[in-house]
């Protein structure tokens, strides 16, 4: 059960939350970064970056090209300080919100390479510490310096001078590398961290300050150096040992250290030690001195071995290759993450006693790129680790406790930073959750179970008793039942059971534990300890202790484990001493095929050695694995004691220990394994094939070594290639398409980034030969493609019968649609050959010469040919006429559908349109009779229409009338005399056509009460009009009014059509005229010409049209003289309209809205613009009107920029305005 949690806990923590979630990469090396209070700082060789935690980027600081070696934020004073050489070397203070603000600059020098500087001190005394990193003689140089933060302190801002001495750390005539540097939270500690190489000898040092500062300001530089203390840390006693990286550890007391060592004579030897660092385990340190302008070294080197040497608190992860570590706390847990030189981000969990759990992979990166030795946290709440790698910042979760869903699932996970929330209900971080509702798992021991199971015999020494323990914080409340047991046990958690009931075959039992208000149910089988029987042997052994019982070594035989002993009492180390069973000689490994693979793992690989026959299974231990990883020997016939075959699987990067086991489980001999990042296939060489197949493809990459075999996704047999020079080439298959090429290792596949595409076969179409002295050159004629073929590809063979001669392909030359093969056959004199071989991979084409026959035609042939000739071109011209005469017809038809589909959709709109004009029309003006007639009798109006309009009525009135009105009345109602008058007047020359409708007026107004009579004098009229002579061109009579009869036939139409114009076709046509003028309006009207886009005659069309927008507008109308307005008014409007246009809009829109005009006219008002609460006037023609050369452009509404919506107010126009220039010129 163990080995099988411990697997499912690695795969969930590979492939859940152990993946990275962000990638930012920049312009080159990262050498530093930092983090402010909600800001990321990268630094570069040259660069500095500001970016959000998730890499967004805020600000790159491209105002400055250097070279910076000092990173630091100054947090609680909001600056960033930095120091680099820019032409002089510099330090410089920065906004820390924004780096591209400078609030101090200063010309001075720091050091040539990467420092270690970070603040030290607090409140206002705060110094920037600054501590030289690379590894140098220093003699006199000064290693570390106190710079001051500001100008109150001594010496003013960036300086290092102390109080009258050189304050500082100096070497004593040793080369020093300081690899980090700190300051304790909420202490004065500060700790220095370095390498120190004497000689041939290389030590580890820790060293001391006090930054309490409590003397005089002026001299608390040189008071501080002089705390100084030390101590060595030495991991092993045997090897050199140097720090590569280190963490503090968060806590208080103890102040504990992680750090990575590394065997000086052994780079690849590394450990991870953890150290109690309190200022109390130090004392002075030899091999430095403060405050000095010169440092004398030390003559007797004896006093070096009588610096402090601490020991390690725990030391694991040995020969891991470990480069960077970054730790934090959670609880009384130590989660150290750990990056190596192989790329692999590892995290370890220690218990609070330092013990460490088994290593979890959270990344492994595809090329060998190790980290940074600098791995932060976000400040805050911690949740998400950062590191750099080469040009690349990566950003990993520490845990992603959302993925587990129950109390079960979470609590199984046993992840430290992960525990359920009962008030939530799911699964957070501690700081996510109240303390008291925050179920978690202790961090006393390295418990891998979420409830371990305890079988110890009673007291009684005739019961057995069952316990089960959750592992659960000593705190947090829960309940507890074992069911399908026996009587109850001494604990809630368990149960008695008579040693004779216990089943022989073990017995099952479910444990309920209730926590929050939730139930976590798990099922265990326990075995009857007396039911392990068997020969003595050592998998006998690890069996019972594996059942939670004891063996006895007395009886040599498995027991019930005594009530008084605890669980953890008995090991599988009991059982080493007991012999295995197995009578053969133990198996021995010589060699191993392949001793490197990647950590994809390796199918059939083979061990050579002796007496294998009786291995079972091969079995690898890492020094990342907890649990040994076991792969099973293929059986075959061919199996014997000196080989054998087996599947290597997939691991981690790094060496691994491999062994043989034999069916007792004991593993033997040992070798080793070295698991490498995976191959990557980085493109094909050629692109393309032939269909047919055959031709060598070489895959470029790195790694390649590891590929098994290759295989194109639409196949479903592999490949085998063969490793050329690091290059992988293999013989591609036949094909039709596009194929994507994959490159199996282990049982993963690995994709390359190009496709390999498939061409059709090459089409060779003739050859010709010509001899030179004892050699033949051939020339093969192909059709040119895309293949790019080469000559070591093409091989030709010249056939003579049956007798074959290899050509020699010299070169491939290239025109535009043709390509030539040149080979020759060399040493062969008297040959001629009559077919050629080519053959290029698995394609094969075989051509033979061509002979040049001369025919004579006869002269009768060559007639009946041109005959033929010409009556097929005569048929394909009459063909091909016919053919263009269907398709224009085809194509009139198109043209003629489309139009009528335009004609559709032009209905189809202005039924949607008639519907909105239905909605939008008030009341229709009619015109009432006296009205109307007045129109058509006088439309020029004036006081003659004014003085007969009383006349003017549908009803036949007798009115009294004087004598002479009476004698005319008489004499125009003789229609001898009315026909006569007519005629005498027409023929006066000086009678024109405006007098001839003033009297045929006057008659239908005299009449207008005895219409039958009136219709005869126009009948005889007409009938006399048609007659004369004059009148050539009877059809165009009555179209034009220019006689008296014409003019009283429109007048007498008019009054006879009144009714019928007013109950039935009024309102369409008036409709009908508004829709007009409406869809005029929806386009550009010429001001001046009137002419407009939108229009039903061609004359009057405006063939040039400016881009215009439609505006609706809210007008207000003035009432009154104190400002008050009318009801709004909604009109439409385009934004090329002039200010008149806009005007006559409001009008029409007001007529058409209430049936009767407005009170003033055009030329009466004028408009003005809200804007921002006040009114603008608005004039065709004021001071900022545009002129474009000698042209005047008038105001539109664009011009005014007057947006959509806006609202206009309609006012009196002033009695000294000007006249409207669009007016005076319509007038002209």
């Amino acid at each position: 059960m163990g080995t099988a949690f411990v697997l499912f806990y690695l795969a969930i923590c590979r492939y859940t939350f152990c993946e990275e979630t962000h990638l930012s990469s920049v312009d080159g090396d990262i050498v530093d970064f930092a983090f402010g209070t909600d800001k990321l700082f990268v630094q570069t060789d040259t660069w500095l970056y500001q970016m959000t935690f998730d890499f967004s980027l805020d600000i790159s600081n491209a105002t400055i090209y250097n070279t910076m070696v000092t990173l630091v934020p100054f947090i609680s004073n909001g600056t960033l300080i930095i120091c680099g050489s820019h032409e002089k070397a510099y330090c410089e203070v920065l906004d820390i919100n924004d780096i591209s603000k400078s609030i101090y600059m200063e010309e001075i020098s720091i050091g040539l390479f990467p420092n270690v500087a970070f603040i030290i001190g607090r409140e206002s005394h705060k110094y920037l510490l600054v501590a030289k990193k690379e590894s140098q003689t220093y003699h006199s140089d000064t290693l570390v310096t106190l710079r001051s933060t500001n100008d109150l302190q001594y010496g003013k801002i960036f300086s290092k001078s102390g109080y009258q001495v050189t304050a500082g750390i100096q070497p004593k005539d040793t080369v020093v590398q300081v690899i980090d540097g700190f300051q304790l939270t909420e202490s004065p500690h500060v700790c220095l961290l370095v390498n120190v190489m004497d000689g041939s000898e290389s030590r580890v040092k820790l060293l001391s300050l006090d930054s309490n500062m409590t003397k005089p300001v002026r001299t608390q530089k040189e008071k501080t150096f002089e705390t100084l203390q030390g101590a060595v840390l030495q991991c092993y006693e045997k090897g050199e040992w140097m720090l590569l990286s280190s963490a503090v550890i968060p806590g208080e007391s103890p102040v504990l250290w992680a750090g990575v060592f590394q065997d000086k004579n052994n780079p690849v030897d590394s450990v991870v030690a953890i150290f109690d660092i309190s200022r109390t385990h130090t004392d002075k340190v030899s091999g430095f001195c403060t405050n000095r302008d010169s440092c004398e070294p030390d003559k007797d080197k004896s006093k070096q071995k009588q610096d402090k040497v601490l020991k390690p608190a725990a030391v694991m992860l040995r020969d891991s290759s470990i480069t960077s570590v970054a730790v934090l706390r959670s609880n009384s847990w130590v989660v150290l993450f750990c990056g190596t030189k192989t790329g692999l981000l590892i995290r370890v969990v220690l218990d609070e006693s330092l013990e460490p759990g088994c290593p979890t992979v959270l990344y492994s990166s595809d090329e060998d790129r190790l980290f940074s030795p600098k791995m932060l946290f976000n400040p805050g709440n911690h949740t998400h680790i950062y590191l750099a790698q080469g040009k690349q910042m990566r950003k990993f979760p520490v845990a992603q406790c959302g993925v587990y869903e129950t109390l079960t699932d979470c609590w199984s996970a046993l992840d430290p930073f992960c525990g359920w929330c009962g008030s939530k209900h799911k699964c957070t971080f501690q700081h996510d959750c109240s303390s008291s509702e925050w179920v978690s798992v202790p961090g006393t021991s390295q418990r891998r179970e979420t409830i371990s199971v305890h079988m110890n015999r009673g007291t009684t020494g005739q019961d057995i008793v069952v316990t089960a323990l959750p592992n659960l914080n000593s705190s947090i409340d829960f309940s507890c039942a074992v069911e399908e047991c026996g009587s109850p046990g001494p604990s809630p958690c368990s149960c008695t059971l008579s040693s004779d009931s216990f089943p022989a075959q073990g017995l099952s039992l479910r444990i309920n534990i209730t926590v929050q208000r939730e139930t976590h149910i798990q099922e265990v089988h326990l075995k009857n300890c007396l039911s392990i029987r068997g020969t003595p042997t050592s998998a006998l052994c690890m069996e019972c202790i594996s059942a939670g019982c004891q063996w006895s070594d007395a009886a040599n035989s498995c027991t019930w484990r005594p009530a008084s002993t605890a669980f953890s009492a008995f090991t599988q180390d009991v059982c080493k001493a007991l012999p295995s069973g197995q009578n053969e000689t133990k198996p021995e490994i010589l060699s191993m095929t392949p001793s490197e693979v990647s950590i994809h793992g390796r199918n059939g690989a083979s061990i050579t050695g002796q007496n294998l026959k009786s291995v079972t299974k091969v079995r690898f231990q890492g020094t990342l694995d907890c649990s040994p990883k076991e792969s099973a020997v293929r059986h075959s016939g061919n199996s014997s004691s000196e080989s054998l075959v087996f599947d290597i699987p997939g691991g981690t990067k790094g060496t691994v220990r491999v062994c043989v086991v034999t069916p007792d489980d004991q593993c033997h001999s040992n070798a080793k394994l070295t698991y490498n990042s995976p191959p990557i296939c980085r493109g094909l060489q050629p692109k393309n094939t032939w269909a047919s197949g055959g031709r060598n493809i070489s895959i470029v990459g790195s790694r390649l070594k590891f590929v098994e075999r290759v295989k194109h996704d639409d196949l479903p047999a592999d490949m085998t290639p063969e490793l050329i020079s690091e290059t992988l080439v293999y013989p591609s298959p036949p094909g039709v398409q596009e194929v994507s090429v994959k490159l199996i290792v282990g049982n993963q596949s690995v994709s390359c980034t190009d496709k390999l595409t498939y061409l059709p076969d090459p089409h060779f179409t003739s050859f010709t030969t010509t001899r030179t002295g004892n050699d033949m050159a051939v020339i093969i004629q192909k059709t040119a493609d895309s293949l790019a073929l080469n000559t070591s590809e093409i091989l030709v063979e010249g056939l003579q019968g049956e007798k074959s001669y290899v050509c020699e392909v010299q070169r491939i030359e290239h025109s535009h649609d043709t390509s030539s093969v040149l080979c020759e056959i060399n040493n062969q004199s008297g040959l001629s050959i009559d077919t050629v071989k080519i053959t290029i991979g698995k394609f094969s084409d075989t051509l033979k010469r061509s002979q040049n026959l001369a025919y004579i035609i006869p002269i009768p042939i060559c007639i009946a040919f041109a005959i033929c000739v010409v009556v097929v071109v005569w048929y394909l011209n009459r063909k091909k006429q016919k053919m263009m005469r269907m398709q224009m017809r085809k194509e009139l038809d198109n043209i003629e559908c489309d139009i009528r589909n335009r004609i559709r959709e032009g209905f189809v709109d202005m039924q949607t349109e008639r519907s909105e004009l239905i909605s939008s029309t008030g009341a229709i003006p009619f015109l009432d009779y006296k009205h109307f007639a007045s129109r058509i009798f006088f439309p020029e109006g004036g006081p003659l229409s004014t003085a007969m309009m009383k006349d003017i009525t549908q009803l036949s009135v007798k009115e009294k009338q004087e004598q002479s009105y009476q004698a005319l009345s008489h004499l125009l109602r003789d229609q001898l005399f009315l026909t006569s008058f007519v005629h005498t007047l027409e023929e006066q020359k000086s009678f024109q056509v405006k007098d001839k409708c003033l009297v045929a007026s006057l008659l239908t107004l005299a009449l207008h009460d005895d219409l039958p009579y009136l219709t005869q004098v126009m009948e005889r009229l007409l009938a006399e009009l048609m007659e004369m002579p004059s009148n050539a061109q009877p059809k165009l009579m009555l179209r034009r009014t220019e006689s008296i009869v014409e003019k009283l036939l429109t007048n007498w139409m008019s009054i006879c059509l009144y009714g019928f114009l007013r109950e039935c076709v009024g309102q369409p046509l008036y409709l009908l005229v508004c829709a007009l003028m409406e869809q005029t309006s929806k386009g550009p009207v010429d001001s001046i010409t009137g002419k407009a886009l939108y229009t039903l005659s061609e004359d009057w069309l405006l063939w040039q049209a400016q881009d215009f927008s439609p505006l609706k507008l809210t007008v207000l109308f003035a009432v009154g003289t104190e400002g008050e307005v009318s009801e709004p008014l909604e009109i439409c409007a385009l934004d090329c309209d002039t200010v008149e246009q806009v005007k006559e809009k409001i009008l029409l829109t007001f007529h058409r809205k209430f049936g009767f005009r407005y009170t003033q006219q055009l030329r009466d008002i004028d408009i003005e613009y809200e804007r921002d609460g006040c009114y603008v006037a608005l004039q065709e023609l004021d001071s900022s009107t545009e002129v474009k050369g000698e042209v005047t452009m008038l105001n539109t509404l664009k011009h005014y920029r007057i947006p959509d919506g806006s609202t206009i107010k309609v006012i009196t126009r002033k009695p000294d305005a000007p006249q409207s220039p669009t007016l005076s010129l319509k007038g002209e």
